[in-house]
């Protein structure tokens, strides 16, 4: 019995010591931003962006940095965004144009830079690595 006591005690304290070694953002993936939909809107591209905090914390601010990049590459327009308030363990939608832009010339959407954020206790550069990204429009990705 006591040697099977230690075992557990053993492994318990080793998993507890690798978990606290890790990363933040190794542990835990907070916020994922999903592109879930393109469509057209007039003369503009409207993007709907899925926001999913998985964590246990609520964000007062995310101001996102986009370029929209053609279907040759090449950077075609750039959107400042602010996705927050975002609450903790919440999905929320936010849409945004992307003027004079129309769907068809989007080849992928590139998350260039995080410019703010407001979550309590991490640095701009910890939220960019606080954020997975993904995207359901087969045809244009969604990179950081």
């Amino acid at each position: 019995m006591k040697d099977a006591l230690n075992k557990l005690w053993f492994v318990a304290v080793i998993g507890a010591t690798i978990t606290a070694a890790l990363p933040t953002s190794a542990q835990e993936t907070r916020i994922r931003l999903e592109l879930n939909k393109l469509e057209a809107a007039g003369e503009n591209c409207r993007a709907y962006f899925l926001i999913d905090n998985r964590g246990a914390e609520s964000w007062r601010s995310l101001k996102l940095d986009l370029f929209a990049l053609d279907t040759d590459g090449v950077a075609a327009k750039r959107l400042a965004v602010e996705v927050g308030p975002i609450s903790e363990k919440k999905t929320h939608i936010k849409v945004f144009d992307f003027a004079g832009l129309a769907c068809p010339r989007f080849g992928r959407i590139l998350l260039n830079e995080v410019m703010a954020c407001e979550s309590g206790t991490n640095s701009r550069e910890e939220c960019l690595a606080m954020i997975e990204t993904a995207s359901k429009v087969a045809a244009v990705p969604l990179e950081k």
